[in-house]
């Protein structure tokens, strides 16, 4: 089963082996990710740095099991290179940069009628002009308040969330209180910075209430794993020194102009200040998305998973030049790309840009960058050319590019649930295999997680994730298996679910789950005792409130059912060969 257990070592990270892995963790609060499994020679820890508060206040609050090294949520106090300020701008240079407070409701996904204990965080954010805020997704993301106050100030004004991009790790806020913008200057975009130019970090990071600046120099600039959004995007690599609570705060250069907002750093035993700022370019990309949508749309996909071609005999075979060109190994069924790539293709362009045997396209003077990198300077629904060799002839084709569509997704802000007499389904999330455990899902159900496509637009799977005992169900023990079918009918997703539940005319509701397990249920006194069973455990509905709207079948071709979707590491951290590539 290693690709269950494959974990992903981006290039980015400078890892000197390419057997150590990076494992993904949001410290605003424990928050979930793919890649559970820990390698033993695993050093590096990449995290958000949102600085959390609470109970957990001062120590590690999240650590993998067996006590293996991890990304920590921690609050641990590094050495400033605290910049004199005089040295640099004047203070009106900093009075656009607030600090953030925010108190979370998380969803329980274990128990997905209700919400988890609240708890507080606070970040950093700044201003960008027409009333409005930029900080990090993880400092707002299950936000229940959110306070803003600025600098030299003691008033907190309330703020809310316009948008949130979870994969660049971006969210937008406005203030109404007019009194908060008067005598304030939003701060001015730069350029994408070039190595080693200078670059300061300004924030509200912990030690202290005051403003922090701190100074470095730009390390590294390429796609980069996000660690809250599990996504990859560009990203800035420095040196300045980041700490919990940095998050959200701006990057500047020399000029005083904001050349990106702090939200990673990547520790270890053997890393020192490696810290991770998301440049311009995505957080135009973001802003531009909500101007032209009113929303946050994402970021656009391919959808199509990738082989480097570095042997010259593969070339060869494929009629393919040297140095040149992507080999397609599979395409989602879900992305448009479906109806015009093919596994076998070789792609060669993007847009008229040739694309190298490693996936990489120039970038800039003399710097190459991953291919990914130009998909995602679109936006969803645009379309792009891509040149190809299918069985050695050369062709353009045109597809549109939009987001991924995870069978298993990252982030679930409300769960949706179905209570049938005590049997509780829910769709099998990211979230919930955090809470619960991975020894929980068997490593059946586990590697159809982590390896595995969704066949069409909606396509969940559905675990029974508990038996509230009653005797209607007496006989069927506490559970966390895949329901298939029911009554004969291959389920699609929790809704389908609903509806064929809602519409059974039938005597009995038979339910079948993976391996042939069967669990049957009289109709009639599955509906009597259905009240009472929620009476009993104080739920306040037998479903989610998305559950009582229509039904819309997503799956426009039933043929799709049929696909074999298996065996596919799904994202570029699951990929244990450097030889492998989503795009």
């Amino acid at each position: 089963m290693a690709a269950v257990a494959a974990l992903f070592s981006p290039s980015s990270l400078c890892v000197p082996s390419s057997s150590r892995k990076t494992t993904f963790f949001c410290s605003a609060k424990p928050w979930r990710t793919r890649n559970r499994v820990p390698d033993k020679h695993r050093r590096n820890e990449l995290e958000s740095i949102s600085q959390r508060k609470g109970k957990e206040e001062g120590r590690v609050v999240k650590s993998m099991k067996n006590k293996e090294k991890s990304l920590l949520y921690d609050c641990n106090l590094e050495k400033q290179q605290v910049l004199d300020t005089n040295d640099y701008r004047g203070s009106s240079f900093l009075n656009a940069v607030v600090k953030v407070y925010t108190t979370h409701t998380s969803p329980d996904y274990s128990l997905p009628w209700q919400k988890q204990r609240q708890y507080a965080s606070t970040g950093s954010a700044f201003m960008i002009g027409d009333g409005k805020l930029l900080t990090n997704a993880h400092c707002v993301e299950h936000s229940a308040q959110i306070k803003v106050k600025k600098r030299g100030d003691d008033t907190k004004y309330v703020a809310k969330v316009l948008a949130i991009g979870i994969e660049c790790d971006m969210a937008l806020l406005s203030v109404e209180n007019e009194k908060f913008w008067k005598g304030t200057e939003p701060l001015s975009f730069g350029r994408l910075p070039s190595l080693q130019d200078s670059v300061t970090v300004v924030g509200y990071p912990l030690g202290g209430d005051t403003i922090s600046v701190t100074k470095g120099i730009v390390s590294r600039v390429e796609v980069t794993s996000y660690a809250h959004g599990a996504s990859d995007l560009l990203g800035i690599q420095i040196d300045a020194a980041i700490n919990s609570g940095n998050s959200g705060g701006p990057a500047f250069n020399d000029q005083g102009e904001c050349i990106g907002v702090a939200f990673q750093v990547l520790r270890g035993d053997d890393i020192e200040n490696i810290g991770y700022v998301i440049p311009t370019t995505v957080v135009s990309h973001f802003l531009q998305d909500y101007e032209k949508n009113g929303k946050y749309t994402g970021f656009p996909s391919l959808g199509v998973l990738l082989q480097k071609m570095g042997n010259p005999a593969l070339s060869e075979c494929l009629k393919v030049s040297d140095h040149e060109g992507v080999l397609v190994r599979r395409v989602e069924p879900t992305s448009p790309a479906y109806d015009v790539l093919k596994k076998g293709d070789v792609i060669v362009s993007f847009d008229g840009i040739s694309i190298g045997n490693e996936g990489t396209v120039p970038f800039r003077s003399s710097e190459r960058i991953g291919f990914r990198y130009l998909v995602s300077q679109k936006y969803s629904g645009d379309v792009a050319e891509i040149g190809i060799i299918r069985a050695g002839n050369n062709m353009k084709v045109r597809t549109i590019v939009s987001p991924r569509e995870f069978l298993v997704p990252y982030h679930n802000d409300d769960p949706s649930y179905l209570i049938v007499a005590g049997l509780v389904f829910t769709p099998l999330s990211e979230a919930l295999i955090e809470e619960e455990g991975e020894d929980l899902l068997g490593l059946k159900l586990l590697a159809k997680a982590r390896c595995s496509l969704a066949r069409f637009k909606g396509e969940q799977i559905i675990i029974l994730s508990q038996v509230l005992a009653h005797d209607v169900n007496t006989g069927y023990d506490n559970m966390f298996l895949q329901v298939m079918k029911f009554n004969g009918i291959a389920i699609k997703n929790i809704h389908h679910l609903s509806h064929l539940v809602d519409s059974c005319k039938d005597k009995y509701f038979i339910f079948e789950f993976e391996d042939n397990y069967l669990v049957v249920l009289d109709k009639e006194k599955a509906a009597e005792a259905s009240p009472q069973i929620l009476k009993d455990n104080g739920i306040p509905s037998g479903r989610s409130l998305d559950l009582y709207e229509p039904y819309v079948d997503l799956s426009e071709d039933n043929r799709l059912l049929d696909l074999d979707i298996g065996d596919t590491p799904i994202t570029n951290s699951e990929i244990d060969s450097e030889g492998l590539l989503w795009a």
